[in-house]
């Protein structure tokens, strides 16, 4: 009777938390659905114009989604390089002491707001333009400096529990082959946690797809373009969203806000999308 209480009560709680987050993303889809359309998008360019990019749209949002792409991309580059290396490290290499004190590190960076990254990131390019780069100010890529930190200690994380979690005579499969530890790793262990790695990357692609604080102190602005490099200002999404519903004047601009919400939840389901393509991928090449 005791276990049957525990029960239900937890299925109610899941119910609950399912019932919010359902109801929030059927909230954004009635209300940005019948908003999307190419006018939204492109306003008055001609579509191909805009995407050749032969003429700059002004009103539409655009802009701001190759800004969001190219925004994820480059953190995600970021990250990966560091995030991955340093859960390799932590699982495989790291002993005692250093071991214990890199966790500590990346779990207290875990816990940083995001609007602390990006005023670091913020006073970081003051100081360089004045003392170094005349030429380093709010960016692109100081943006995705700012959201690689943000998301870095999710992917290192979770790179070392899924290589943490792989059975011990799996880990010893490719040694006692003849493999050497790097080759065991690459051949064995990594494809064999395929999945709980690209899950983790699509989380903190998550985390950098919807981000404000830390982009919007550090090169997004609401009309800039497209970036012609990675040294420009640009647009976003989430900071489009921001923007939008904290200074509109009538309910079209409130409506197109809810529009650009699920253009961006669109983005995050493709991207989820392509990971799970991935992992069918690596799991097929290394069956």
């Amino acid at each position: 009777m005791k276990y049957s209480f525990y029960k239900i009560l937890f299925f109610s709680l899941s119910t609950i938390a399912m019932f919010l987050v359902y109801s929030l993303l059927g909230f954004i889809v009635l209300k940005g659905f019948g908003v999307i359309s190419l006018e939204l998008i492109f306003s008055d360019t001609d579509v191909v114009d805009a995407i050749l990019l032969k003429q700059r749209v002004f009103d539409g949002i655009f802009p701001a989604i190759i800004g969001t792409l190219m925004l994820i991309t480059l953190s995600l580059c970021f990250a990966l390089i560091f995030g991955l290396s340093s859960g390799i490290y932590l699982s495989i290499y790291a002993k005692g002491r250093v071991k214990s004190f890199l966790n500590t590190c990346f779990e207290l960076l875990a816990a940083v707001p995001s609007i602390v990254v990006g005023l670091f990131f913020l006073l970081l390019s003051i100081y360089l333009h004045k003392q170094y780069l005349d030429n380093f100010l709010p960016s692109l890529l100081l943006s995705s400096l700012a959201l690689s930190l943000l998301i870095l200690p999710y992917i290192v994380k979770n790179t070392q529990l899924s290589l943490d979690e792989i059975p011990k005579n799996v880990k010893l499969l490719g040694l006692t082959l003849g493999l050497n530890t790097m080759q065991n790793l690459f051949y064995i262990l990594l494809p064999y946690c395929s999945k709980e790695l690209l899950s983790g990357i699509f989380l903190a692609l998550g985390r950098a797809c919807e981000d404000t604080a830390a982009i919007m102190l550090t090169g997004a602005v609401a009309s800039a373009g497209i970036a012609s490099s990675v040294f420009s200002k640009y647009e976003a999404l989430p900071f489009y969203i921001y923007y939008v519903s904290s200074e509109y004047s009538d309910q079209n601009e409130l409506n197109s806000a809810f529009g650009a919400a699920l253009i961006l939840l669109l983005i995050a389901i493709s991207l989820f999308a392509v990971t799970h393509l991935l992992h069918k991928k690596i799991r097929k090449k290394y069956a």
